[in-house]
């Protein structure tokens, strides 16, 4: 028997070398935690965002165009309200929010007006990036408001998003906005100088300059988001490589660093992008889009789409499920019902149910197109 030979080994862009390419990116999406925007008392503290601001409006002088993804609302609104611990149920976090984001977007505001640069308070849901139209509006928003020389001030918007329908932490809102706004990188900012195999303050934490890509992270014990904040590494590490998957190389340090992050990338860890990343439209399909159904397919149809890029024929589904219309993005289900991938589906369920099990010569002319063309299905069986 001949064996089958090995998938040649990926060749990864030298360390060093990637980041010279983040340190001369000229579109960039910073994100900065909680903790390093507001003080002990949980107030906006505006000395924390002067020095911010001062590294980030040196990048934009050097011909960067920047956009900022800002935490903190939640908990700016803590010392006003009077709360020492952060609210925990929906209607208390919507109203400290409520009350933050006056301080949080004001505070910005005032550090960039020394600079003579205006800003632009942009707040999303889930459901934003979910519609493509509600996702491609945000995307002509960000667009011009780059054409009008602001710096936009995206934070997850906390007042009326709730706990089904929400990014879950703004790392991953930072990840879909650089995607979205096709950014050169992402840097991710928090009260940690860059990734460790498990808490620094621990004896003997190991330092990890690079993931290139699952095997560098093997061993890795990441922790939560602290008092103020609700990512923590853990949300860092899947955010970072949610944005590589994209073809974006990510910066993950402390906000204490920002200046060397900002000017030659020397610090942190840096994150490789996936090679031949996704499209905009798969990444969005895959990790933003809200699904209005599910399909479930057999073993063939699993290996068709998945390994061999085809395209999904009524003939390999087995079971749909869900009230849905054609131009509709649903759920790609394997025979154990583990999602498998996404796709935007070309039948309204009532004329799919009718279709399931047949070859395309069985079916009516005007029926006979694939269920989901390869070019509008994404799937999962690539992430490394």
């Amino acid at each position: 028997m001949t064996a089958t030979p090995a998938a040649p080994a990926r060749q990864f862009m030298p360390e060093e070398e990637l980041r010279q390419y983040i340190s001369k990116a000229r579109r960039i999406v910073v994100k900065i935690g909680s903790s390093s925007l507001t003080g002990k008392n949980f107030r906006v503290d505006p000395q924390r965002i002067n020095r911010i601001v001062d590294a980030l409006h040196a990048r934009i002088e050097r011909g960067c165009d920047l956009i900022v993804v800002s935490s903190g609302a939640v908990a700016a609104g803590m010392g006003p309200l009077g709360l020492y611990k952060r609210p925990t149920d929906l209607a208390s976090k919507q109203a400290t929010a409520a009350v933050g984001q006056v301080h949080l977007a004001h505070t910005w505001s005032e550090s960039f007006k020394h600079y003579g640069v205006v800003t632009a308070q942009v707040l999303l849901t889930a459901s934003d990036a979910g519609v493509r139209e509600r996702a491609r509006n945000a995307q002509r928003t960000l667009e011009r408001l780059r054409q009008l020389g602001a710096v936009p001030i995206i934070n997850e918007n906390d007042t009326v998003a709730t706990t089904e329908v929400r990014f879950g932490d703004n790392d991953r809102l930072a990840a879909i906005v650089a995607n979205l706004v096709g950014a050169d990188a992402l840097i991710l900012l928090s009260d940690v100088d860059g990734l460790y195999d498990k808490n620094p303050a621990e004896p003997g934490a190991r330092f990890i300059s690079q993931v290139r890509d699952g095997n560098d992270l093997k061993g890795v014990v990441a922790g939560d988001g602290g008092v103020v904040g609700t990512g923590g590494m853990g949300s860092k590490i899947s955010s970072a490589r949610l944005a590589s998957r994209g073809g974006v190389p990510v910066l993950l340090t402390s906000a204490s660093n920002i200046s060397a992050a900002l000017d030659d990338a020397s610090v942190g860890t840096v994150f490789h992008p996936k090679e031949n990343g996704l499209s905009a439209w798969k990444f969005w399909a895959l990790y933003a889009a809200d699904t209005t159904g599910s399909l479930r397919i057999d073993a063939g149809a699993v290996k068709a789409v998945t390994t061999s890029g085809h395209s999904l024929l009524a003939v390999g589904i087995t079971e749909i499920d869900g009230d849905f219309h054609a131009g509709e993005i649903v759920e790609i289900l394997d025979p154990d019902g583990q999602i498998v991938g996404r796709g935007e589906v070309n039948y309204d369920s009532n004329v799919l149910q009718g279709m399931l099990g047949k070859h395309s010569d069985e079916l009516p002319e005007g029926m006979q197109r694939p269920v989901v063309h390869a070019d509008y299905l994404s799937d999962y069986a690539t992430r490394a």
